[in-house]
Formats: C-alpha cells, sequence, structure tokens
C-alpha cells in the first residue's frame, strides 16, 4: 500500500475531527489491537506500550479506547498523562517498551485528534509497519488480536515521565545555565503547559509564560507556534531576549527575536547548521529538510559548503532520509527540528534549549545569528477542497504548473500538494519577484477552484 492511497494514515499518523470516521473510539480499540499485535507480540519479553495526550477535551476518551484495545491484545499499558510528543518518543526507548503512542492532532484545533505510533526505537512507524497497521485497523474481523484471559495485558501509571523526559533533554546541553536570559514562553495551551515553564526555570531563566492554562478547547487557539503575534509582542513589552512558541504536542517551535519579530523555521536550521559544522559536529556536512523549505537556505548552506538533502512533506520522511544517509540535524519550515545525535523526533522544549545553548556561547542575540540567508519572496494558499483527485488527472492545473516551470527557471518554484492531514490543497510559489508569487497563486487558486471546486 503506497503513502498515497493510505485511508487512514497521513503525513504524521491518523488524524481527524472527533467522532466522525476515522477518528472515533473504535478505530483508537482497534488500534490499540493492531498495536498490540504487530509490535508488543513480537517479541516473548515485550515491554509495555507507553500512551501519553495533550489537553484536548477528547484525549482521555480516546486514551481509554486506545487501552481498552492494547489490554484485550495483550499489552500492558504505561500511562504518562499530559505529556509532549517527544516525552512519548524518549519514554518508549528508556523504558524499553514495545511501542508508544501520542494522543494528539499537534497543531489542528480541539474537534481534531490524532493517534501517533511509536516503534520500540523511538523512531515513527516505517512505511511498510505503518500500512500493516492500517490494514489491520481496516480489514481484520471483529474479534482479531483479542487474547484469552490468562493472556490480558494490565495498567501501569508512569509517575516519573515527564520528569524522565526534561532531565533528558537537558543532558542535550550539559552544565547549560540560562541566567541572564528572559524569555517568553508560549505553550499553546498544550502538552507542554505543565512541563516546559518549569524546565527553563530550573536551568536559570526568567520566563513570562503565555498559553498555558489548558481547558480543553482552546489549544493552539490563538496562541502557540502557528500565532506568534502574542509572544512578539510580549517580548517587546517585558524586554525579553527571545520568544519561544510551541505547538500543541510540542513537537514544534518557532523563535521571536528580541524585537518581536518572528524567526521562520528556514532561518533557524541555516544558524543551527552553521553552529553545528563550525564545531564539527554536522555529520557529513549535510542539512536535511522538506520541500516546503525556502529556496534561500539552499542558496545559504550551499554557501557555507553545507548540502541540503530534501524530502517530501513530515518530519517522519525527515529522520528517515537523516538515519538512511547518517546524517544527524534536519527539520521543516514548520518548526520541526530533529537534533539526531539526541532525540528520534522533532522536539520543541530540546530544540528551545539548543537555540538557547548557541546564543549563549556565541554571545550573539537571535536575530545576529539568525541573519544567515536571504529568503525568496513566497506565498502559500491553503485551500479546502471537496475531494483529492490526483493532480495529474486535472488538465488546467498541469499546463498551468508546466507554464510556471519554464517561466521560473532557476530564480523561482513552486510547490502544489495535498495536505495530509486535512481536506486541503497547499499552494507556495516562491520567486524573486514577490509580485510574481501573487501572481501565480492566484492563477493557481483559480485552476484548482474550476478543476476541483
Amino acid at each position: 500500500m503506497s503513502a498515497s492511497s493510505r485511508k487512514l494514515f497521513g503525513t504524521d499518523g491518523i488524524r481527524g475531527q472527533v467522532n466522525q470516521s476515522p477518528m472515533t473510539v473504535e478505530t483508537a480499540v482497534r488500534t490499540g489491537r493492531a498495536v498490540a499485535a504487530l509490535l508488543h507480540a513480537k517479541h516473548r519479553d515485550a515491554g509495555p506500550v507507553v500512551v501519553g495526550r495533550d489537553t484536548r477535551n477528547s484525549g482521555e476518551m480516546l486514551e481509554m479506547a486506545l487501552c481498552v484495545g492494547l489490554v484485550s491484545g495483550g499489552a500492558t499499558t504505561l500511562r504518562l498523562g499530559v505529556v509532549p510528543t517527544p516525552a512519548v518518543a524518549y519514554n518508549t526507548r528508556h523504558h524499553r517498551a514495545s511501542a508508544g503512542v501520542m494522543i494528539t492532532a499537534s497543531h489542528n484545533p480541539f474537534q481534531d485528534n490524532g493517534l501517533k505510533i511509536f516503534g520500540p526505537d523511538g523512531y515513527k512507524l516505517a512505511d511498510d509497519l505503518e500500512a500493516a497497521v492500517e490494514e489491520f485497523i481496516l480489514d481484520a474481523g471483529p474479534d482479531a488480536g483479542l487474547v484469552p484471559p490468562a493472556a490480558l495485558g494490565g495498567s501501569l501509571v508512569s509517575a516519573r515521565g515527564v520528569e524522565d523526559y526534561l532531565e533528558f533533554a537537558a543532558s542535550s546541553a550539559p552544565g547549560l545555565k540560562l541566567n541572564g536570559l528572559r524569555i517568553v514562553l508560549d505553550c499553546g495551551n498544550g502538552a507542554a503547559s505543565y512541563a516546559a515553564p518549569e524546565f527553563f526555570r530550573r536551568l536559570g531563566a526568567d520566563v513570562i509564560v503565555h498559553g498555558a492554562s489548558p481547558n480543553g478547547i482552546n489549544i493552539n487557539l490563538d496562541c502557540g507556534a502557528l500565532h506568534t503575534r502574542k509572544a512578539g509582542s510580549l517580548v517587546v513589552q517585558h524586554q525579553a531576549d527571545i520568544g519561544i512558541s510551541l505547538d500543541g504536542d510540542a513537537d514544534r517551535v518557532i523563535f521571536s527575536d528580541a524585537d518581536g519579530q518572528e524567526i521562520s523555521g528556514d532561518r533557524i536550521m541555516a544558524l543551527c547548521a552553521l553552529h553545528l559544522k563550525s564545531q564539527g559536529n554536522l555529520r557529513n556536512d549535510t542539512l536535511v529538510t522538506t520541500v516546503m523549505s525556502n529556496l534561500g537556505l539552499i542558496e545559504a548552506m550551499r554557501s557555507h559548503g553545507i548540502r541540503v538533502e530534501t524530502t517530501a512533506v513530515g518530519d517522519r520522511h525527515v529522520m528517515q532520509r537523516m538515519i538512511s544517509g547518517n546524517f544527524n540535524f534536519g527539520g521543516e519550515n514548520s518548526g520541526h527540528l530533529i537534533f539526531h545525535d539526541f532525540a528520534t523526533t522533532g522536539d520543541g522544549i530540546l530544540s528551545a534549549l539548543q537555540v538557547l545553548h548557541m546564543m549563549k556561547s556565541r554571545n550573539a542575540t537571535l536575530a545576529m545569528l539568525a541573519a544567515v540567508m536571504r529568503e525568496y519572496p513566497a506565498k502559500l494558499a491553503n485551500l479546502a477542497v471537496p475531494a483529492k483527485p490526483p493532480l495529474e488527472s486535472l488538465p488546467r492545473l498541469q499546463a498551468l504548473m508546466h507554464e510556471a516551470s519554464t517561466a521560473f527557471g532557476d530564480i523561482g518554484r513552486h510547490l502544489i500538494r495535498y495536505s495530509g492531514t486535512e481536506n486541503k490543497i497547499r499552494v507556495l510559489v516562491e520567486h524573486r519577484d514577490a509580485d510574481a508569487c501573487e501572481t501565480w497563486v492566484d492563477r493557481f487558486t483559480a485552476a484548482i477552484r474550476d478543476e476541483i471546486g
């Protein structure tokens, strides 16, 4: 089953509106049984399945359903409660668990939820295993995966899941003290609302907290990594050194400089790659990112002798390329940063710590470090669509894409793709001429509306 033909899994697990297919209690139960059958049962002495969730009001419901499936399939669950996604990945490895599942829809609004599955190594599932899990959920019989009473799993609760993860994150910058730094921290009313403020305060930072009062329905609501304006204004108001905005499950982070200006994920990747290279720590002098990264990033890296490898959208694809190519740093413009020497997935808290470490070690402001690349003007449109026909089946759009490629040459590019998690099509145009971005996005949008609706 190819990734494009999947019915459940998108670019980052299973995701959808709660109580609508596929994000139902029934799907959660069957996912639990699939994980028990395909991951837990593979090992004679299999460890528990680690389970975490973010702050959505549907989280506990889906956690109960998932755990019913796991236990009825013979797996013992180790529940962490509300934790960042990277805490699930870390604890899966730390406890030698058979799998990990995070219940989250990441940056989506509270109405959505999802299931991110990690293998025993703490990495998101490879395509073949993801396909097997989906096939089990959709096609296995109603009693598939059920074990006899004597083989039922159990239920454990971890009292140290968050603490162990925070100690691990701190160990990625041993001895670092943040005394003298004032930080605005926006937790997006999400999974890091309890852990992140304590983490940075322990390291000595003066922390102004925003978006850390989750009520089940305000996750990502006008706060967090997708809405950095408030963090930026608080940076200016409190004369802070940096703004740190996490998304709902804290695997992504977007930064604001001391003037309250958002710094793109591409600029953060550029400054991190250059710092790692200067320390001799950028393996094979290569940065791995996705097709969504700006052309300016590639130009800047090339000028410093750093090769850029691009993958399909999704930090899972970035990580897979990092593993296959023996690379140790990569990410996405959306804020996923992967420091593979330490972590097996995007990690907002750990990444923020690394950036703060770079500022301290080089005695530089974030704006100074980020002034390492020129970004091409870009325009991104996200269009809701009633269906997702193959782009190759849309003749008007195909003709326009060919025309644009010919016209752009090496001074622009376009990227049109369907969202892996929503019924949307994304249209990205980059060009040295900002007016050209506007013109071509409008033309592409008109063609899509005409052919899809």
